[in-house]
C-alpha cells in the first residue's frame, strides 16, 4: 500500500448463541445500533462519513444492500453511501480491504467497515411449487379464477425447503473439508479437543480480565429493550476434555473427529471500524488504534478451503518481503480446531511449501503462544459477515495491550479461498 490506512476507532457487538438472546434482533438493526455507537463515540461529524461498506453472508431478498440499510438507519446523512460485501467468511475482512483500497484511490476520504451476521434469521426457502401457486393465485382476476387457483394448493406446498449448505464447488459442507484435513495431516481428535479447550480457557480468562470490554458495545435486546447483553455468551468457563469426549462426531459419524466442541459456534454478531488514511487521521488530530499495512486474497481447491490462510498469508509474505517471524501476534479464525490445526503444520511444511507454494522453503512456524491468545470462534463464535473484522479489531487491541506491533490476521473461506491481512500498532 502507497500510504497506511488507520483505524481510528471500532467496536463490536457482542456475539452471542444463534436462537438465543438475540434471536429477534435482525441484522440490519443489529449494524444500525453498532454503526451509530461508532458515530456517538467517534470525535468526527457524521457528515465526513462517505460510505458504508458491510460483509454479509446470509442475505436476505427483504435486505438487499444491507450496509445501505445499515447507513440510513444508524443515522447517517442519506447522501452516505452503502455496498455490501460477500466473500463468505471474510466477509467482514474484505469489507475493510475494500474500504483502504477506496480511500487510497481517492474515492472516498473516510468511511466505516465491518459486518454483521444474524444466523437466528437464517433465510429458509419455500417451495418452488408454492412459489408458483401464489403467482397464479396473485394474478388471478375475479372470483372465479382464485377459486381455480385455490383449488390447486396442496398442504405440501407449506413444508420448509431445508436449505442447502454444501459447497457447489465440491459438494462437502464446511464441517467434511475439515474431516478431510483431520485425515490428510493426520490430526487426531484428541488434539481436535485440546485446541478446542484452549481456545474456551483463553476466551473466558479474557472474559474475566475484562479485555474485550475495550471493543463491545452493550446491546439492548429487542423487543422489550430491558435487558442488557454487555458480553459473548459462547464461552464455556468450565469446558474440559472429559466433556469434549463425550460428543459425538457431527459430519462422519462412522469415522469423523470434528464434533460440535471443536467446531466454531453458529452466533450473531456485528463488528465495524472506522476508516481513513493516515494524513487524514493527522489532519483530524485524531490518534488511530493502529494501521491496516497491506492484505492478500488467494484461490485452492475447494475441498482443502480451510488451509486458505497459509496460501493467503505466503503470498502476503511475498508482496511485502517479511516472514513469519516478523509478527508478535496471529490470528487465524477457528472455523474448525482440525483446520487451524493442519494450517500450522502446512505451514511449518518443506513439502508442503515446495508442492503447493512453489517455494524451497516452509512459510514458517506459527507459534501457538502467538496464535489467538485470547481464544477464538470455538468459543467466541462465528457470525459468518462480522468474523473478519472481530479478528482485526481484537487484535489491535491486544498488540496495544501488551505494547507489540505487527499482527497477521488469516482465515479460510468456503469456496476455496484464502484472505490475510497486516496490522500495526506504532
Amino acid at each position: 500500500m502507497k500510504e497506511r490506512i488507520a483505524v481510528v476507532c471500532g467496536f463490536r457487538t457482542p456475539f452471542c448463541k444463534s436462537g438465543g438472546i438475540m434471536r429477534n434482533m435482525a441484522p440490519d438493526d443489529l449494524g444500525a445500533r453498532l454503526v451509530a455507537e461508532i458515530l456517538t463515540r467517534a470525535t468526527i461529524s457524521s457528515d465526513l462519513v462517505d460510505e458504508v461498506i458491510f460483509g454479509n453472508v446470509l442475505q436476505s431478498a427483504q435486505l438487499a444492500n444491507i450496509a445501505r440499510i445499515i447507513a440510513v438507519k444508524s443515522g447517517l446523512p442519506v447522501k452516505t453511501t452503502g455496498v455490501t460485501i460477500n466473500r463468505n467468511c471474510a466477509s467482514g475482512l474484505e469489507s475493510i480491504a475494500v474500504g483502504a483500497d477506496k480511500i487510497l484511490l481517492g474515492h472516498l476520504d473516510i468511511a466505516i467497515a465491518g459486518g454483521v451476521e444474524s444466523m437466528s434469521h437464517f433465510p429458509i426457502p419455500i417451495k418452488k411449487e408454492f412459489s408458483e401457486f401464489l403467482f397464479r393465485f396473485n394474478k388471478a382476476k375475479g372470483w372465479k379464477q382464485r377459486l381455480g387457483a385455490l383449488a390447486k394448493f396442496r398442504p405440501g406446498f407449506l413444508l420448509p425447503v431445508i436449505p442447502e449448505i454444501n459447497d457447489p464447488l465440491c459438494g462437502l459442507n464446511m464441517g467434511q473439508t475439515a474431516e478431510l484435513l483431520s485425515k490428510e495431516f493426520r490430526i487426531t481428535r484428541q488434539e481436535q479437543d485440546q485446541f478446542a479447550l484452549m481456545s474456551q480457557q483463553r476466551a473466558a480468562n479474557a472474559i474475566k480480565a475484562g479485555y474485550f470490554d475495550r471493543e463491545i458495545i452493550p446491546v439492548a435486546i429487542s423487543p422489550e429493550y430491558r435487558l442488557v447483553q454487555t458480553k459473548d455468551d459462547g464461552p464455556r468457563e468450565n469446558q474440559s476434555m472429559v466433556l469434549l469426549e463425550k460428543l459425538p462426531p457431527s459430519f462422519d459419524r462412522q469415522n469423523g473427529s470434528v464434533t460440535a466442541g471443536n467446531s466454531s459456534q453458529i452466533t450473531d454478531g456485528a463488528a465495524a471500524v472506522l476508516l481513513m488514511s493516515e494524513s487524514k487521521a493527522k489532519e483530524l488530530k485524531l490518534s488511530p488504534l493502529g494501521f491496516i499495512r497491506n492484505y492478500a486474497v488467494s484461490g485452492l481447491q475447494p475441498a482443502r478451503m480451510g488451509l486458505g490462510p497459509v496460501f493467503a498469508i505466503s503470498k502476503l509474505l511475498k508482496q511485502t518481503k517479511m516472514t513469519m517471524n516478523d509478527f508478535d501476534l496471529i490470528e487465524i479464525n477457528e472455523a474448525f480446531a482440525a483446520q487451524v490445526l493442519a494450517v500450522i503444520q502446512a505451514a511449518d511444511s518443506i513439502s508442503f511449501a515446495k508442492k503447493e507454494l512453489g517455494s524451497d522453503q516452509a512459510l514458517g512456524t506459527i507459534d501457538i503462544e502467538k496464535l489467538n491468545v485470547n481464544g477464538g470462534a470455538i468459543a467466541l463464535g462465528h457470525p459468518l459477515g462480522a468474523s473478519g473484522t472481530r479478528l482485526v479489531l481484537t487484535l489491535l487491541h491486544e498488540l496495544t495491550r501488551r505494547n507489540k506491533t505487527l499482527g497477521l490476521v488469516g482465515v479460510c473461506i468456503g469456496g476455496g479461498q484464502g484472505q490475510a491481512m497486516i496490522v500495526e500498532v506504532a
